[in-house]
């Protein structure tokens, strides 16, 4: 998959700007004020400053003095209680802007209904920055605010500044010229370093789940690959930490000089006026507004500068965000929807080919298969004939590269993808087993089932572990893992492979009345006793229903009505068990094989 650009800054400002609105309007504008108020309050300290010292010069004046003193104590009670307030508001506005950000990324996320974004590094790593826009999108509207701040305090100190010196004031200001450049082009920089160093960060976390996780820790520490992992999670980040480092040192030098420039045009221009008011040109005021009006245009010109180098580069960052919510489909939709009918004839899988990608090997290249109605149809063969693809193509995850899949005559391209997955029950090889309950562990393969505990116990005593989590310290309410506590603070359990095996046949079972029922390794990490049972239950709840089952194991599919062999992606064998043994072909070598190892003859 080519991954698409992130849109232009101006639709990702004016996105930002609709999310906010909805999350947090009030909090929004009181945090405009309070920017502002922060702005305009020291240019109004400046002010009063010089007429108040200004007018102790003069005899007789006060009550000016006062009402100035009075207005000095007001600036600066508003000037102390707007950082609080702005804190206030901002954390607000983070929360409730990340939370309605959150929920739009993730409904975006969970429109894609394939699979093929989830195996794409570059939309992964889109993915990952549009979290991150996502967690703090109040840190955006920091920097809109900033620049406006900026501006409104470079107006007010400028002003300010032109009435001591007209010329001096254009000094400084063509003086600050240089930083709006150099900030540009270093927040282009710096955003353009967050995408190149952004597939170490994914790295990173990968190694960091493993060194740190009970799925993992007990493989690692048997063959003590601990500090080979680790050495490899510290060279990616030492790779970082060098694209961090240049880019700080290119930034040290850059501000560095421009800061050594405001500062000689400060000095001299302190110098000047020291001098004019040793001649009696200018007053002690003017003198106080010059040192005020010079710090708040240097300030104001820097915190506008780097406003809108912070805005330039978060709203690039934040395009990736509105890539990842504003993205079409992954699978195409269908221009006039067709309704899938009850399955009556079968499933058809008609010249199919597919790869993953124009520069990948060809898995499947041109099957033909049926899977018809009421019967059951193993699919079996070596690891990488293409079972699992083809599975992946049933359920509407990836598209066939050429060929159809046609359901009763119908293509599956031509139907809503979430209707023909509703019509489909599954157990995947790779089932999940999730940080929750049993409950909703298995009440998760039909959700309608979280509200009736009776089902799910029915569901879970077919797959044959209803004992086993019936006698958990809070029975169906348990979490089923140790990273989490239960609703009464109390430890979670972890289950073995084979009992999560069955809580995995469980939520299935759930699903059992579907058209079809894809079995991908059933009966995987259960003992033979438990593997006999289940193919057992399996065979009398597929009863009429159409059935696709994949098993390494040859004894448990050869009850199939059909056998179908893939082999380099093409359909090798099909037929009874008998009929395939009889043929000596691929399934004959591969079920005597089994056999021979169970019966202890030498495998040759």
């Amino acid at each position: 998959m080519s991954e698409q650009p992130a849109p232009g800054m101006r639709a990702a400002a004016v996105h930002a700007a609709a999310l906010l609105r909805r999350a947090a309007p009030a909090h929004a504008a009181g945090y405009l004020a309070v920017s502002l108020a922060g702005a305009l309050v020291p240019v109004a300290v400046a002010w009063m400053t010089k007429l108040t010292l200004d007018r102790l010069a003069s005899p007789g004046a006060v009550g000016a003095v006062l009402g100035l003193a009075a207005g000095l104590a007001a600036a600066g009670l508003v000037g102390s209680a707007t950082p609080q307030s702005g804190q206030y508001l901002r954390a607000e506005i983070d929360r409730r802007g990340g939370l309605l950000a959150k929920d739009e990324l993730f409904a975006a996320v969970e429109r894609y209904a394939g699979l093929a974004r989830f195996e794409d590094p570059a939309f992964l790593d889109r993915l990952r920055l549009a979290q991150q826009s996502a967690q703090s999108p109040g840190y955006l509207l920091d920097a809109m605010f900033s620049v406006g701040q900026g501006a409104l305090a470079l107006i007010g100190f400028a002003g300010s500044l032109t009435v001591v010196s007209p010329w001096l004031t254009v000094a400084v200001l063509l003086a600050s010229l240089p930083a709006f450049v150099v900030e540009l082009r270093l927040a282009r920089q710096r955003a353009a370093m967050a995408w190149d160093v952004e597939p170490v960060h994914r790295l990173e976390f990968a190694y960091t789940m493993l060194l740190s996780t009970v799925e993992a820790a007990k493989e690692i520490r048997l063959l003590a690959a601990g500090p080979w992992l680790r050495g490899r999670m510290t060279g990616q980040l030492r790779r970082a930490n060098a694209a961090k480092r240049a880019m700080d040192r290119r930034e040290l030098g850059q501000q560095t000089a421009l800061a050594l420039l405001a500062a000689v045009v400060s000095g001299g221009g302190l110098v000047w006026v020291i001098l004019g008011a040793a001649g009696g040109r200018l007053t002690v005021g003017d003198v106080s507004m010059f040192v005020a009006a010079v710090a708040g245009v240097q300030s104001a010109v820097d915190g506008l500068v780097r406003g809108i180098a912070m805005t330039h580069q978060r709203l690039l960052v934040f395009g990736h965000y509105l890539a990842v919510v504003g993205a079409g489909p992954d699978l195409p939709e269908p221009a006039a929807p067709r309704e899938l009918p009850r399955l009556s004839r079968g499933i058809e899988l008609r010249d199919v080919w597919f790869r993953y990608g124009d520069d990948h090997p060809w898995v499947l290249r041109g099957v033909d298969l049926v899977i018809p109605h009421g019967q059951a149809v193993a699919l079996v063969g070596r690891n990488g004939s293409g079972k699992s693809t083809l599975v992946k193509l049933l359920c509407r995850f990836y598209d066939p590269s050429r060929g159809a899949i046609l359901w009763d005559g119908v293509d599956i391209r031509d139907v809503p993808v979430t209707e023909l997955r509703q019509r489909i029950g599954a157990v995947f090889q790779d089932f999940m087993t999730y940080d929750l309950s049993a409950l909703d562990n298995i009440a998760i393969g039909d959700l309608s089932a979280l509200d009736d505990p009776e089902r799910v116990e029915a569901a879970a005593r077919r797959a044959g572990v209803h004992d086993v989590l019936a006698a958990l310290p809070e029975g169906y309410r348990t979490p089923l893992t140790r990273t989490f506590f239960s609703e009464t603070e109390r430890e979670g359990v972890a289950l073995s492979g084979g009992q999560w095996q069955r809580v995995a046949l469980a939520r299935a079972f759930l699903r059992a009345d579907r058209d079809l029922m894809i079995l991908d390794e059933p009966s995987a990490g259960l003992d033979a006793e438990a593997e006999h049972d289940v193919h057992a239950m399996l065979r009398r709840i597929r009863g009429s229903r159409s059935s696709l089952l994949i098993s390494h194991r040859l004894g448990a599919v050869r009850d199939a009505d059909l056998i179908v062999v893939l082999a380099d992606g093409v359909v090798a064998e099909r037929g009874g068990h008998d009929e395939l043994l009889a043929a000596e072909g691929t399934y004959a070598h591969l079920f005597g094989l089994q056999a021979a190892g169970y019966a202890g003859e030498p495998v040759t």
